[in-house]
Formats: structure tokens, sequence, C-alpha cells
């Protein structure tokens, strides 16, 4: 999948160093410390269930890098979850912190919510955000998901603030 900067493919073996460097970076785990990882055996595991989520799935992670420049940036897409009952998406990105604030995440995150919109209009897209975490809210915000307080849960870090993509939103 293509943006106007970005490309998003789907994860590959040789990804394995990137997932964890990001995965290990304090900074990029600081609001979900349970998702740090302990080295590249965890690593591998991690991408390995990745691979195995497009798989059986049909939807998954992407690694994102620039349009025509092969460096990862992040990572960004969907898992299916449970929550409140009910089959969801879960929405996903975590991106190195040397590309914060530059919009990139947005962009990312803003083409995963309209694939998925396209691809499965009947399933909820929801993003788990923990209530510190203002830079991952003005994201989820930015690419039309809504709070849905109601929804709140406790994940495994802690509270966890639901948003959502409304149903008059999806593109």
């Amino acid at each position: 999948m293509l943006t106007a900067r970005l490309r998003l493919r789907r994860p590959a073996p040789g990804d394995v160093e990137v997932v964890r460097r990001i995965h290990q970076d304090p900074a990029a785990v600081a609001h979900n410390p349970s998702d740090a990882l302990a080295g590249r055996d965890a690593a591998e595991d991690l991408l390995r269930l990745w691979q195995i989520r497009w798989q059986r799935d049909g939807v998954g992670y992407w690694v994102v890098t620039g349009r025509t420049d092969p460096a990862v940036l992040g990572f960004c897409g969907v898992k299916p979850m449970r929550l409140a009952e009910a089959a969801v998406l879960n929405l996903f990105y975590r991106f190195d912190p040397a590309t914060w604030g530059r919009g990139i995440a947005t962009e990312a995150v803003t083409a995963v919510v309209g694939w998925v919109s396209r691809m499965r209009p009947d399933q909820q897209l929801v993003a788990r955000i923990r209530p510190g975490n203002a830079g991952s809210a003005r994201v989820a915000a930015k690419a039309g998901l809504v709070r849905a307080p109601h929804l709140d849960t406790e994940g495994e870090d802690g509270p966890d603030h639901i948003w959502i993509l409304p149903s008059d939103r999806a593109r």
C-alpha cells in the first residue's frame, strides 16, 4: 500500500532486527511496557506471529517505510480480537521515536483505516490507547476515530481508553 510519503508492506523475515530495536526502545514502549522485547528470539517470535495473522486472518500489521527509502519507520495495522463480547479489529501503531512529530504515524494510520474500511466494512475498528498517551490519541482522532468511553477496559498495562471508527466515517 502506498501513501504520499510511505510504503506499507507485509513483514518479512529480514525485519527481525528492526522489530527488536523499536520494541526495545524505552520511549517506543513507554505506554505499553509489556510490549518490550527481551531480545532477538522474542523479536523473531513476534514477527512470526505477525506473519501467521496475515495468513490466517487476511489482516495484520504492516511494516512502514518511506515511499522510496527502504528504512523501516515503524509498524501499523490491525489484529482481530474481542472487546465487550464483540469481534473487533484492533488498530495498532508503533513508530521509531526518531520519526515522531512528522505526521508519519497519522499518514500510515489513515491509510490503514481506509483499507480496513474498504476490506472489512462489517467489522468495528477500535484503538486501545493508554490514558496518558496524548500523541496516540491525536493520531487516532486525525484518522477519524472518536472516544467511546462506554467501552473503556482494563488492559495488560492498565486502563485502556477505547476509540472507535464510527460507521458514518468509514471510508
